[in-house]
């Protein structure tokens, strides 16, 4: 986050400095999102295969929230540690308008409040793909077409606009 805000600031300054220019179009802070949200599908997907461990937020092993949590510290974006806390920040979004870079938010286990997060790697209007760790596979990509991901599904974030 802080490199986006660096390089918004520095091309207003710049794009400023030019008689009649206006700031920064919305067209070139999408582009630099798009460039995020690869960079965390990427940083997310290059850990398939890594074990699960609680509390786990490195390569020896991988939590589903401290997965989400170290793939945006990549990109210098601070989301809190937890995935129900995660579940707070960004704006919830409808099933059929989730994106790639969204989190996707489940209550597994019969759990009361959201305990499970997976970051999305592909969405369309009858399934989305998500990468996550979970406890019996450790870093995987799942499918909400999965009964198991159906049944426990809460809610999509969007937290890069």
């Amino acid at each position: 986050m802080k490199k986006i805000v660096v390089l918004l600031i520095l091309s207003t300054i710049f794009i400023s400095c030019k008689s009649g220019s206006s700031a920064v179009s919305k067209s070139e802070s999408k582009r630099e999102n798009k460039y995020v949200v690869k960079n965390l599908i990427e940083t997310a997907t290059d850990k398939i295969g890594v074990r699960y461990k609680a509390g786990g937020t490195n390569k020896s092993g991988y939590d589903c929230s401290g997965l989400v949590f170290s793939s945006f510290q990549s990109e210098n974006i601070t989301l809190p540690r937890s995935s129900f806390e995660q579940s707070k920040v960004g704006k919830i979004i409808k099933f059929n308008d989730a994106q790639k870079g969204d989190l996707i938010f489940f209550k597994t286990n019969k759990s009361k409040q959201i305990n499970h997060v997976g970051l999305i790697t592909e969405a369309n209007s009858a399934e989305i793909k998500f990468v996550h760790s979970s406890t019996a596979k450790g870093v995987i990509i799942s499918s909400t077409k999965e009964p198991y991901y159906q049944n426990s599904f809460v809610q999509i974030n969007r937290v890069i606009e």
